[in-house]
Formats: C-alpha cells, sequence, structure tokens
C-alpha cells in the first residue's frame, strides 16, 4: 500500500515527507495505523551513522496506533485494538527463552538490520529498497508494519497519542529505576540528564518512594520541570562540583544514580556521587567504539556500574503497568509532550536537538 513516510536520504541529512510502498503484512505481522510516534535519541542517533545503517532510511520506534490488519496467525491483537509499538527481540536465544528479552543475543540485528529476518524489504520508494523495519516498525510515518511479537495492546481509555514513548524512552527511564536499580522506599537516587528519559526516571523514582530524588542538567527549564515532577533537589554542572554538591547533600553520596547522556565525564561523575556501596545504571547512548575512564579506587569498595537496556523491562507486561501509572497521574506524560505534525518533523528534530521540547511527538 502506498503510505507517507519521513525519508532520510543520507547521513545527517533531513527528514523529508515522501509517499513510499509499505508491504503486505505477513502471517505474522500487523499493520497499524500510527495516531503517535515519538522522536527519540536514538532516531537521531542514527541518522548520523553513528550505529551502522545505511541510506535511504525510514527511522522512528516509539509508535503508536490503531491495529488496521493482522496476518492470519496473529492472535494477541486485532483489527480496531489500539497498541504501542516496541523493540523486537529474536524469542529464540537463552536470554528470550527466560523472560529476559533486553539481552537478547540478536537485539542488534532485530533492530537495527534493516530488513526483515529473511532479508526482504518492508519499505520502497520508486521500487528502490530502503532502509526499514527499524525497531521492527519504522513508525516515522502515517502507518507501520510490525510483527506480533512487538506490538502491545493497550486499554482505550487513555489518549493514544501521548503512548508512543512508552516503547522506548519512558519505558527505558522509568524501566531503569523499577527493574534495574529497583531502589527501595526512602533511598536517595541522582538522575544525571532530564530529557525525556532522565525525566521518566524522575517520576518513577517518585512513585517507587524514593525521598531524596536529585536532577542534574544544564538547562534550567528541565530542572524546574524535574522539580515539579518529583526531584527534592536540582543541580546544574555550570554552578559547581555537582559531586562535591550530592555528597553534601546527603552526607555520603546517593544510593543509586543513573547516566542518561552518554557523555563519558557524565558517567565518571555518576558513579563518583554514590554511597558505598552504590549502585549506577548507564542508559544514556553513545557513539559504538566510546570509551570511559574510572578511577578504579571509586568502584573498589563496593560501588556497582551496570548498563541499562529498554529499562530491562518485559513489554507486554511493562507497558500496561506504565499506562496504569498514567492514569493514576503518577506518570503525567503531558508535562513532558510536545505534539507537531508529521509535515513538521525536521521541525520537531530541531527543537528536540536544541533542547526546546522534552519529547517530540509526531501525529500524522
Amino acid at each position: 500500500m502506498k503510505v507517507k513516510a519521513a525519508v532520510v536520504a543520507e547521513k545527517s541529512g533531513n527528514f523529508t515527507i515522501s509517499e513510499v510502498e509499505l508491504a503486505e503484512p505477513r502471517d505474522d505481522e500487523v499493520l497499524v495505523r500510527i495516531v503517535g510516534v515519538g522522536v527519540c535519541h536514538t532516531d537521531l542517533v542514527c541518522r548520523d551513522a553513528l550505529y551502522p545503517v545505511r541510506f535511504p532510511a525510514v527511522f522512528g520506534h516509539e509508535g503508536a496506533g490503531v491495529v488496521e490488519r493482522v496476518g492470519s496467525r496473529v492472535t494477541k491483537v486485532q483489527p480496531g485494538d489500539h497498541v504501542v509499538l516496541t523493540f523486537r527481540s529474536c524469542g529464540q536465544c537463552p536470554a528470550c527463552r527466560r523472560g529476559d528479552p533486553t539481552h537478547c543475543a540478536n537485539i542488534f540485528a532485530c533492530n537495527f538490520g534493516g530488513t526483515r529476518g529473511d532479508g526482504s524489504c518492508t519499505i520502497h520508494h520508486h521500487d528502490q529498497p530502503l532502509f526499514a523495519n527499524f525497531f521492527n516498525q519504522s513508525s516515522f510515518g502515517t502507518h507501520a508494519l510490525a510483527s506480533e511479537a512487538n506490538t502491545v495492546k493497550v486499554r482505550k481509555d487513555v489518549p493514544l497519542e501521548l503512548l508512543g514513548p512508552l516503547g522506548c524512552g519512558i519505558q527505558t527511564g522509568a524501566g531503569a529505576v523499577i527493574n534495574s536499580l529497583k531502589p527501595a522506599a526512602g533511598s536517595s537516587i541522582a538522575v544525571f540528564g532530564c530529557g525525556s528519559v532522565g525525566l521518566a526516571a524522575v517520576m518513577a523514582a517518585r512513585a517507587v518512594g524514593c525521598t531524596t530524588i536529585i536532577a542534574v542538567d544544564l538547562l534550567s527549564t528541565r530542572l524546574d520541570l524535574a522539580r515539579e515532577l518529583g526531584a527534592t533537589d536540582t543541580l546544574s554542572p555550570a554552578a559547581g562540583n555537582v559531586v562535591e554538591e550530592i555528597h553534601r547533600l546527603t552526607g555520603s553520596g546517593v544510593d543509586y544514580s543513573l547516566d542518561c547522556t552518554g557523555i563519558p565525564t557524565v558517567l565518571r561523575q555518576a558513579v563518583e556521587s554514590l554511597t558505598v556501596p552504590g549502585l549506577c545504571g548507564l542508559i544514556g547512548a553513545a557513539p559504538l567504539g566510546t570509551e570511559v575512564t574510572l578511577d578504579m579506587n571509586s568502584i573498589m569498595f563496593g560501588r556497582k556500574l551496570m548498563g541499562i537496556i529498554e529499562g530491562d523491562s518485559v513489554p507486554d507486561l511493562f507497558i500496561p503497568k506504565l499506562v496504569e501509572l498514567y492514569r493514576q497521574g503518577r506518570l503525567p506524560l503531558e508535562k513532558i509532550v510536545t505534539f507537531y505534525t508529521l509535515d513538521n518533523v525536521q521541525s520537531a528534530v530541531r527543537d528536540s536537538e536544541e533542547g526546546r521540547v522534552i519529547k517530540a511527538v509526531l501525529r500524522p
């Protein structure tokens, strides 16, 4: 079928709306009319070819929409269902078989391969195959083709256009707290970087009962919003040494920290802000090959550093829990989302990169 999609023709190129040909759904696939799709840092990392991709390409991996058609073997959803599209795992490797899809041995191929598993292309433009099937969806368009495996059914009494970011960014930030760090009520946490992922972590920390929540960012507008969403303290690196200030505020350092920036110097600060013992999570995406240096003594005495992918979540279970947190007012997505039309995708990208919005969501 012919649909509209945002196509990037070359490395670091603009997103241009074009009419493309979307493949028919196979037996295990789902055709979704996109209602809202978030602009995520990973889309822009791949646009700039910091991960190995090919061009022309169609990105987008935080899609939410309405099911229009399903393949003959699909049983999880049916036409008319509201769904959130998320990452894909292979379902066959040891990690997947033990119910741990974020550590899938084939997660890179499943999400960044650009084609179906058999090498076939899902999107063509003037008979030219495009790099698509991004996160098994390529949802920067009016429609997306996903598999049953990465399609999550959600309830219909919540605003569907808000829910796309639950498929990646919000799932990552909130899941890093709830599923990975698992802080006890009354514990302390510092969140470095207050974009959508970091603010999701702040909201989740408040929801699970952290009593000291320190938000760190250079932008005062983001720090103000972090306070509104649950941060008890806010710090700007421009105002002084944040590690020293965190230790001053807490007496001995925080129990948990999260780096949501992917910047090596910030990750080191996150580790050094910990008490002993303490746990730091890394969820910021950095270019392949990025290295970090640590004083070995900073981790010798019990501090720990862990990498976190997609909030260590099982999407079919965790995304509905996030929807319920939203319904209860504990995950106020409307406070971080700014809507754009699909035709204004380039403005959404520019505003995201320049920090004018927290989470841009495209509404086709």
